[in-house]
């Protein structure tokens, strides 16, 4: 029987690996801008026409290339990225592996020209499937171009598998974009079909975006900066108003290459939950800086797939980034459709809360987020200006409360207009008028809200007001019930269940959180065990904050009563003591105002 297995010729290799590199022309742009980028250029040119089927010529002046190296580029595995395995632990540029320009060269037809600064002349190499047809010394400015004509030209198959111009011209603009985004400090051009699409000057990493994406994005970023000894965080993400339905803008860099990381995407949106819809996204540009040796990027020809060492650990700086830019920004609608002085004092006067000790950079925690400082003020968007406010009684927004002298008695504060009138509409809401029109609250939804922070508040202090149970109730729970509560039960107490474990898997509860709303304990017992089954974190701040979720459902239960006055003004002083008085923990609006000028639109004035 004869010999079977034989060598594939390069040029077939060559269009073989061609499939996992070159998948279309934005595949090729990638390729051609990283290597610019790495040869140190200031300024990269793309022209492309027909959306690359055509050509793609990318222009850069970058150091150029000897005549020698400019033949040995194409060559499979032919790099200058790297010698030794070992030099893949300390990797920076964004090309290795040597397949691009063989790759490239196997399926289309190839023309470079390239110099280096201090030669005269340099050298141009014409190749066509992965066979050279010219190599000859040629005038041409310092730097490299290069030309990709008739892309698939000699692979059928793959052409009829491209898309319409549009879809492949979207591609090779999203491409332009994330290597663009990367280096705000190298000028861009890109030309299609003789228009030009971007022309991008050097700047930061905030002018490149609204260059990008035009002016509107100005407003729309709040910046993130996070640093550890680990891993240091910057960037910028969109405000939570102008979250869409659509995934948006959605970068994450690291070590300036762009890559894709569901799970880093779910520590950004984990930090936006109590603040969109679940079905809504935020647009973020977020950029990690730490010691390649902490990553592997040789996973995928492409390189946008990534390995942390300690990928927890990223997971967990890059959520309480997002979270501390969010709380820093004081990122909450106003009450009226123009800011009043008291909401604005309040917002400007948030700080952390009283006692917290400063945080180091390199000591942080997720569930490190600024407070408000202060819960005073809110009244006076309800005061109509017909009564003076009395500083005695209560301070003024921004600032503290002085304490009374000793043996002296301080009187109770009082609520600023708390005789203005406010109606409870028939169902559950409540209803109010402020300077510049109404407001109606949800009083559900705002007792969900309360009730949420003052349990994340509980679990991070350790301790909760608890209702002491008139007959104690013994329940008898399954195996993985059991385990759950027994691994939570130090979290439980602090929420204020007192809880005493029996023999076997029973567990009596003596006591409930004083404010759950919820007469039988067991039915609160299992919403927890059961929020905590279906959305188990892998940290602490995660377990709290499925915890305090789950106690804020149990508001939604409790009976809508008639209420007073006094009632509804304590409900709001509470709701606008919270972080976040604006939407419920799932994202869902507590208050909605109506302004004067929406009142004339409605009355066609």
């Amino acid at each position: 029987m004869s010999d079977i297995i034989r060598l594939l010729p390069d040029h077939v290799a060559n269009q073989i690996a061609a499939g996992e590199v070159v998948q279309r022309p934005a595949s090729v742009v990638k390729e051609l801008l990283e290597n610019s980028v790495d040869a140190g250029a200031a300024q990269i040119i793309l022209v492309v026409k027909d959306a690359g089927r055509t050509l793609i010529q990318v222009t850069d002046d970058g150091a150029g290339m000897s005549p020698t190296d400019a033949r040995t580029s194409f060559e499979r595995h032919a790099t200058s990225k790297i010698r030794s395995a070992e030099e893949l632990q300390s990797l920076r540029t964004k090309g290795f592996r040597g397949e691009a320009l063989a790759s490239i060269a196997a399926i289309a037809q190839v023309e470079m020209r390239t110099r280096q600064a201090d030669h005269d002349l340099g050298t141009r190499v014409l190749i066509e499937g992965s066979r050279v047809q010219v190599q000859e010394p040629v005038a041409c400015p310092a730097g490299t171009s290069i030309q990709v004509r008739s892309l698939f030209f000699n692979v059928p198959a793959r052409r009829q598998f491209l898309k319409s111009d549009a879809v492949e011209m979207k591609h090779v603009v999203e491409e332009f974009q994330r290597v663009a985004l990367a280096h705000p400090g190298i000028r861009f051009r890109l030309l299609h079909n003789e228009q030009e699409l971007f022309h991008l000057e050097a700047g930061n990493e905030r002018q490149r975006i609204v260059h990008l994406f035009g002016r509107k994005y100005d407003e729309r970023l709040v910046p993130v900066e996070e640093s550890t000894e680990f891993l240091h965080v910057e960037g910028f993400i969109t405000k939570p108003e102008f979250a869409k339905r659509g995934r948006g803008e959605q970068y994450f860099f690291v070590n300036h290459r762009f890559i894709r990381s569901p799970y880093l995407e779910h520590a950004v949106r984990k930090a936006y939950d109590e603040l969109i819809a679940r079905d809504n996204y935020p647009g973020w540009f977020l950029f990690l800086e730490l010691d390649p040796a902490w990553i592997d990027i040789n996973i995928h020809p492409t390189k946008t797939e990534i390995k942390f060492r300690d990928d927890r650990a990223v997971y967990a700086i890059v959520h309480a980034a997002v979270r501390r830019a969010l709380g820093r920004h004081n990122l909450t609608p106003s009450l009226d459709f123009e800011p009043e002085p008291a909401l604005l004092a309040t917002a400007q006067s948030s700080g952390p809360v009283q006692g917290e000790p400063p945080m180091a950079s390199g000591r942080w925690r997720p569930q490190d987020l600024p407070m408000r400082g202060s819960t005073a003020g809110w009244q006076q968007l309800f005061d109509l200006g017909e009564e003076p406010v009395k500083q005695h009684d209560e301070a003024l927004p921004g600032q503290v409360p002085q304490p009374a002298e000793e043996g002296e008695a301080r009187p109770a504060p009082t609520l600023h207009g708390s005789n203005r009138p406010m109606f409870q509409l028939p169902g559950r809401y409540i209803l109010a008028q402020v300077k510049t029109g109404f407001v109606v609250v949800d009083q559900v939804r705002a007792r969900e809200r309360i009730l949420y922070e003052r349990s994340l508040r509980s679990l991070e202090q350790g301790s909760g007001s608890s209702q002491a149970q008139l007959f104690p109730v013994t329940l008898e729970l399954n195996a993985a019930d059991h385990g759950l509560l027994t691994a939570i039960l130090p979290e439980l107490r602090a929420l204020g269940f007192d809880l005493e474990p029996l023999s076997g898997r029973s567990v009596a509860v003596n006591g409930i959180p004083a404010e759950s709303g919820v007469e039988d304990p067991t039915e609160l017992l299992g919403q927890l065990l059961e929020q905590v089954h279906h959305e188990r974190g892998s940290l602490k701040a995660e377990r709290h904050a499925t915890l305090a979720r789950g106690m804020a459902r149990s508001a939604r239960s409790s009976a809508v009563k008639p209420m007073g006055n006094e009632e509804m003004h304590d409900l709001i002083d509470r709701l606008f003591a919270c972080e976040m008085p604006y939407f419920t923990p799932g994202g869902k609006p507590v208050l909605i105002t109506f302004g004067q000028e929406e009142l004339d639109k409605r009355f066609e004035r």
